[in-house]
């Protein structure tokens, strides 16, 4: 329900929790002497506040400028509610003057603010660029803007224009003590001093960009004359009585003038006027005041005077008369005619009986004041001097200073109790703690700027550090050691205590006319003041301002409001009987999660036991003048209860115009706003959880009066019983919540931890959410609720306020500031539907915080149960515990659609709309697990998601495909095949199939996968396996040799040697290394293995054709010479080969020889792999691998003569090379079988001519072909031919070998030739040249190669040096030719004579 509001304020601290407020220091020198005597004056503090202040879409809107004095220093700071002011604090030193209480004031034109100080010795002006000037957009939308006093140290401040020395007697001061200073219409400085004889001095600095002089002018009474000096003063002289002593100064500004009006020491009000220079109206204020016999005889000390103006009042003046017990406010109103005359109209007389008044405001309708009371405590009040006709001043609940003592629990460290309390959220200044250390370490060595954590470190090493030292003895018990912790620690509290108490010392009070914010000045930090709510205000009313009131604005029925004021006014009873021991275990109670009711009735117990003072029995008599107990109580806890039944609808602001969105972005967003706002929070909190426990322990104390005091009988005991009661109870709970939230401190996130929380929301699609500013201070520690109200609150809440509002309404503080704190509230109450604080924690990683605020709502809030679940699950995720996160995120599944944050995350495109919600909810959760890297919760939730799937195919699909891939990630290969086998989408059921086989292949887990039984998806594997095998990298992958094992698993043989013949050949074309020659030599080896393991007519494989290429998919168009795409084979006509047994070992023959090729001679692996047996022969033979080129030569039956060529040409070589040729021939040789060596040491060059000559042996030729292969090289090269060669050849064909030396000029080894054949024909070494018979008459017939002897004749013949050869032959031919006729002659007659 709306928010209540009362007159009452309540005050909040506005201190930054940091080490010290960085000043920059400036010391003003005026030229003047120092006095002998130092002049002290109190310190004060006032506070300026722009003209515009109050309107959102200016650039000072919520902003204002501090100020205090404190002997010749004056501190300047500039604040903003609106964004943070950078350089906005400076300190000036005026030396060795004193500046005056009250003797600064700030004026503001179009262009500039201009500040006024004045000293005791010196008047001084500091012209600085008005906000407005500073920024040229009309929308400053930065969260940090530049304060005006960022350039100040660039002024030139010891400027005579800008500053005058006060003419006086030396040595003495020109002051009073008493200062007024104003800018006049023509831009005039005028500075009003009370004069220490009487009477005010003028004195004038001209316009800034004016060159005049500076002027004087002492005011007083009666005769008016003129005296010159080296100011040119103009003085008015009269009598110089000490009742003109001038107290209070105030100046109202008018067109053409200015009005001063002054209060003296006499009690008499004076309004002189600075153009005439006189004074137009003198009133004693004495006749104001009732009784005043013997006042006037008394000189006034303490007298103050105020001005106000409004359209609505005109000017108001209010003077404060300082009386002892009798102190009063009286109010004038300033009334002029047509003819210059003035009167004053007495509109109200105000008392107070407070002792000493620190300072006041005047308004247009209030009086506030400042009093410090005998104990030196701050009392704050206000008053409509309007309206008001019984005097009541309205209360203002001041700040209460930290407790003086610290309740350490039982099972409490000290250490960490005392710490807990000591920084806790604006409990202490920085600076009163700093000091507070220095103190403590008895100023060992000064404090510098620290973050709050390593100040607590310090804080924590000093006391330590004095404790250690103090013990002597070497043994202590525990309870001895606690109690030394509790006395050492207490010593630094109480030292921090004294320090907070100077710094809280009140100097001012301001208010700003224009929006109502009101604030109290103290020495070290300013607090504002918040409105407070009417239930708030009945439980912290002090007693005689409870007993007077006869009604409150939460109920319009007259005797409802007197049953609620009763019940308060026991309320508050009880709330002075519980002890601060009951306190303590009532938040004990709360904190680990026992009943609240049972909590209270243990107090009850003990408040019973101990009612020395018989409390309860005027509790009971205030209960009986109650008339309806459940109806006053339904209408204040229907007041504490922000239940809202809608949520906030904080998408975005919705306010018209670019530039009120632009402000409103702003508004309200400064550290120190933010902090008032949450302070606020916290403090309502606090408040309501002591009014829920004390009403609490009041309903259980009906319940024990029962009918004594219930009226209404049995029927009103049953409401209380059953309603009631749990209804307190709940909201007991809840502000304990919202109190511990408001005081639980962020903890600070790396930036890494940040990037990774929002890879995770980005998975959920939550990655919107707002996340915390990184340029937050780090000196400065944060409550979540603060977090929240910066990040996501601020926007929403300003959304919901000017929702009905216009941008130009202007920002008045009370009703503004109670709706943001009222929204606030209600955003984090954890009974409503809105969840934007807890989505706020986690996209910020608070999940320790946030695991906190789900243990302490467990019990009893049962609003956005799943969504709890939910954030919970993302916590126990984010802390490594995922079986935990696991539970939570299956528990909130129930909820996805009745709960709207999970109905948000659960919004999908429309690729997902028709899934059900729980569907979409396990998709999500399933995203981000997958995210984190947690396969086996995304099994374990996959599995479970499937009973939401049913009939939806297409999502069983999926969430079987994720149980495959996770299966398959954790090396669960079983599992991932049966999930894969459950795939009811044959599409993803062939993906997983794909990706089942590549994985297991990149880990060598190829039993797994061979073993598999696949069913129905044998044909897939062996197409899978073989498009990857064709499609990559034969050396990297084995995909072949996985095939191959696939089939003889199978025992498929005729495929297993198939896939090994395309792996050898594929071997063959594309890796041309000597490891793919070996690999193609075991793939054809293992091939021909297969085909020899089936029957004979099925040992046979197909083998695309020559020039065919393998269809891969995804391979680019092949095109022809010209450039052109190849035309497609026509259909059915696909030409195919098919390769027997034999064709597969002429292969591996070939393959075999390649790879000695390559073993033997590396360049040539690059090569071999392509080149044809006829080429890969003449290869082997230029290596030297006869051996094997002659196998080769053999088993594709070619022509053997390349090889005894190359042969015969090595041994050439070897014959005429050196010991070198002779080393390298030695590698070669021994890749060849060669013969037993019968010599004890054989050459290289003989094992070559010894192989060649087994080779010639062991390959015969007809006709001798290789050996007259040979001998030609041989000749060739001019080579001898060695004497086996000769022999062998001779006896295989002799004239052939004849023919060979002719044709090479041989003539001498020729005739040497023909002469052995022929004695060899006729018998003589016959079986030299293979002749079996030599001629006979009994023999076959011989023959002689007479054309080849006929040209070797005739060549001789032409030579005479070989006479003697030519005639030895022809000698042999002779002889020759007489046997054949002698033969022939006895043959002939053997025929005639058989015949005969």
């Amino acid at each position: 329900m709306a928010a209540v509001m009362e007159r009452s304020f309540v005050e909040f601290c506005g201190f930054e929790r940091e080490t010290e407020r960085r000043f920059r220091e400036v010391t003003v020198s005026p030229g003047v002497s120092a006095p002998t005597v130092g002049i002290k004056f109190a310190d004060s503090s006032g506070a300026f506040h722009y003209e515009e202040s109050g309107k959102l879409l200016s650039v000072t809107s919520n902003r204002f400028i501090l100020w205090s004095t404190s002997m010749d220093t004056v501190q300047l700071v500039e604040e903003s509610l609106d964004c943070n002011l950078l350089n906005n604090a400076v300190r000036l030193k005026f030396s060795p003057c004193t500046v005056l209480p009250g003797g600064v004031s700030i004026q503001e034109t179009r262009n500039n603010v201009i500040i006024l100080i004045s000293t005791n010795k010196s008047v001084h002006r500091l012209v600085l660029p008005h906000p407005a000037c500073m920024y040229r957009s009309e929308l400053a939308t930065e969260q940090h803007m530049q304060s005006i006093f960022t350039d100040l140290m660039k002024l030139d401040l010891q400027d005579p224009a800008h500053h005058a020395v006060i003419p006086g007697c030396a040595g003495h001061t020109a002051s009073a003590g008493v200062a007024a200073a104003w800018l006049s219409f023509h831009g005039d400085a005028h500075f009003a001093l009370a004069s220490p004889a009487g009477g005010i001095t003028i004195v004038t600095l001209p316009p800034q960009d004016s060159q005049g002089g500076v002027s004087v002018l002492d005011l007083k009474q009666t005769s008016v004359m003129k005296r010159i000096s080296g100011w040119m003063p103009t003085a008015i002289l009269g009598d110089q009585s000490p009742a003109d002593l001038v107290m209070s100064l105030a100046v109202r500004v008018l067109e053409e003038d200015s009005l001063i009006f002054a209060l003296g020491q006499d009690h008499r009000l004076r309004m002189w006027s600075l153009m005439d220079q006189a004074c137009l109206l003198e009133t004693d204020m004495l006749e104001f005041m009732p009784a005043c016999k013997g006042v006037r005889r008394l000189l006034a000390q303490g007298n103050w005077l105020r001005l106000a103006y409004s359209s609505r009042t005109g000017l108001c003046l209010c003077v404060y008369l300082a009386v002892p017990q009798r102190g009063q406010f009286i109010v004038l109103q300033l009334v002029g005619t047509d003819n210059n005359r003035y009167s004053f109209e007495h509109i109200s007389s105000l008392f107070s009986t407070q002792e000493v008044l620190v300072d006041f405001a005047l308004t247009s309708s209030d009086i506030w004041a400042l009093w410090m009371d005998q104990s030196n405590n701050t009392v704050v009040k206000y008053i409509n001097f309007e309206h008001n006709t019984a005097g009541q001043w309205n209360q203002i609940f001041v700040q209460p200073p930290p407790e003086e003592e610290v309740l350490v629990g039982l099972d409490l460290d000290p250490r960490e109790t005392y710490l807990d309390v000591l920084f806790s959220p604006l409990r202490f200044t920085a600076s009163a703690i700093v000091k507070a250390l220095q103190i403590y370490r008895r100023g060992s060595e000064r404090v510098l700027d620290l973050s709050w954590d390593n100040l607590k470190k310090l804080v924590t090493q000093a006391v330590e550090s004095e404790l250690q030292a103090s013990i002597t003895e070497f043994e202590f018990s525990q309870e001895e050691y606690r109690q030394l912790q509790v006395e050492f620690w207490s010593r630094f509290y109480s030292c921090c205590l004294q320090y907070q108490e100077v710094e809280s010392t009140p100097l001012g009070l301001t208010v700003n006319p224009h929006t109502g914010l009101a604030c109290v000045l103290r020495k070290g930090f300013v607090s504002f003041l918040l409105p407070c709510f009417a239930v708030d205000h009945l439980y912290l009313s002090y007693d005689e301002y409870l007993i007077s009131e006869e009604e409150t604005p939460i109920t319009d029925d007259p005797d409802m409001a007197r049953d609620v004021l009763q019940l308060v006014q026991s309320l508050r009873l009880i709330s002075d009987a519980v002890s601060e021991e009951m306190t303590y275990e009532m938040e004990n109670a709360l904190e680990y999660l026992q009943i609240p009711e049972r909590a209270a009735e243990l107090v009850l117990e003990k408040m019973l036991c101990n009612d020395s003072e018989n409390i309860i029995v005027d509790i009971q008599n205030k209960l009986q003048d109650v008339r309806n107990p459940p109806a006053a109580m339904m209408v204040l806890i229907r007041e504490m209860d922000l239940e809202t039944d809608s949520e906030f609808g904080g998408d975005g602001l919705v306010a018209p115009g670019l530039s009120v969105r632009m402000s409103l972005s702003q508004l309200y967003s400064s550290s120190c706003a933010v902090s008032l706002v949450c302070q606020a929070v916290c403090h309502l909190a606090m408040t309501r959880a002591r009014f829920c426990r004390d009403l609490l322990i009041l309903q259980k104390l009906y319940l024990r009066f029962g009918d004594n005091v219930f009226l209404g009988g049995g029927g009103q005991l049953l409401q209380l019983q059953q309603d009631l009661i749990p209804r307190t109870s709940h909201l007991l709970s809840s502000y304990h919540l919202l109190k511990h939230i408001s005081q639980t401190l962020t903890s600070f996130v790396p930036v890494d931890t940040i990037d990774v929380n929002l890879q995770h929301l980005t998975a959920l699609e939550l990655s919107d959410t707002p996340t915390m500013t990184p340029a937050r201070s780090v000196w400065t520690p944060q409550t979540v609720v603060e977090l929240f109200y910066q990040t996501v609150g601020r926007r929403i809440i300003m959304s919901q306020v000017f929702s009905q509002q216009h941008g130009d309404s202007p920002l008045i503080w009370t009703h503004l500031i109670s709706n943001v704190v009222q929204l606030l509230a209600q955003l984090l109450w954890p009974s409503n539907p809105g969840f934007q604080f807890l989505e706020c924690l986690v996209a910020n990683c608070q999940f320790t915080q946030l695991q906190e605020y789900m243990r302490l709502i467990g019990p009893w809030c049962q609003v956005n149960i799943g969504s709890c679940r939910f954030v919970l699950g993302q916590c126990h995720l984010a802390n490594g515990e995922g079986q935990k996160a696991l539970q939570c995120f299956q528990e909130a599944a129930s909820e996805v659609e009745r709960e709207a944050f999970l109905m948000k995350l659960t919004s999908c495109g429309d690729e997902e709309a028709a899934s059900s919600p729980r569907l979409q909810y396990y998709n999500k959760v399933l995203r981000l697990l997958e995210d984190m890297g947690l396969p086996e919760f995304v099994i374990q939730l996959a599995s479970l998601a499937l009973s939401e799937a049913a009939g939806d195919a297409h999502s069983q699909a999926a969430l079987w495909t994720k149980i495959f891939k996770h299966h398959l990630d954790l090396g669960h290969n079983s599992e991932a095949y049966e999930a894969l086998t459950q795939n009811p989408d044959s599409s993803m059921q062939l993906d997983c199939l794909r990706q089942l086989v590549v994985v297991l292949c990149e880990r060598s887990q190829l039993q797994d996968l061979v073993q598999f039984p696949y069913v129905h998806l044998h044909d897939e594997v062996v197409s899978i396996i073989e498009s990857r095998a064709r499609s990559l990298d034969l050396l990297t992958h084995n995909y072949y040799e996985l095939l191959y094992a696939f089939h003889i698993t199978r025992h498929n043989y005729r495929k297993a040697g198939t896939v090994m013949f395309e792996f050898g050949m594929r071997l063959g074309r594309e890796i041309r290394t000597q490891l793919g020659l070996q690999k193609q030599v075991n793939c054809y080896l293992a091939a021909l293995n297969c085909l020899r393991l089936i029957r004979s007519e099925y040992a046979w494989i197909v083998q695309p054709a020559s020039g065919s290429t393998y269809e891969r998919p995804g391979a680019s168009p092949k095109r022809n010479s010209d450039g052109e795409f190849s035309a497609p084979p026509a259909a059915g006509r696909h030409r195919v080969d098919i390769l027997e047994l034999n064709d597969l070992e002429r292969e591996y023959f070939l393959s075999r020889a390649r790879l000695s090729l390559a073993q033997h001679h590396p360049p040539s692996a690059a090569i071999a792999g392509s080149v044809s047996a006829p080429e890969l022969v003449l290869l082997l033979a230029q290596t030297g691998l006869f051996d094997s080129a002659l196998s080769l030569s053999q088993i594709f039956k070619l022509d053997l003569s390349p090889i005894f060529d190359a042969l015969t040409f090595k041994c050439i070589q070897l014959q005429s090379g050196g010991e070198e040729s002779q080393n390298e021939a030695w590698s070669w040789l021994a890749a060849n079988q060669l013969s037993v060596v019968t010599t004890k040491e054989s050459s290289a060059t003989d094992e070559a001519w010894r192989l060649l000559a087994s080779y010639l042996d062991r390959y015969p030729s007809t006709n001798g072909q290789y050996h007259r292969h040979v001998i030609h090289k041989l000749l060739q090269h001019g080579v001898p031919l060695p004497d086996w060669l000769l022999q062998s050849y001779k006896r295989m064909d002799a004239p052939s070998l004849l023919r060979l030396l002719l044709n090479f000029d041989l003539l001498e080894a020729a005739g040497e030739l023909v002469v052995e054949y022929v004695e060899a024909v006729l018998g003589r070494g016959h079986q030299y040249f293979g002749i079996e018979r030599p001629l006979s008459a009994t023999s076959p017939p011989t023959w002689l190669p007479y054309t080849t002897i006929d040209l070797l004749l005739h060549a001789l013949s032409e030579m005479p040096t070989h006479t003697r050869l030519l005639n030895n032959i022809r000698d042999k031919l002779d002889e020759y030719h007489n046997v054949v006729r002698q033969m022939t002659e006895r043959r002939l007659a053997t025929q005639r004579h058989t015949a005969v």
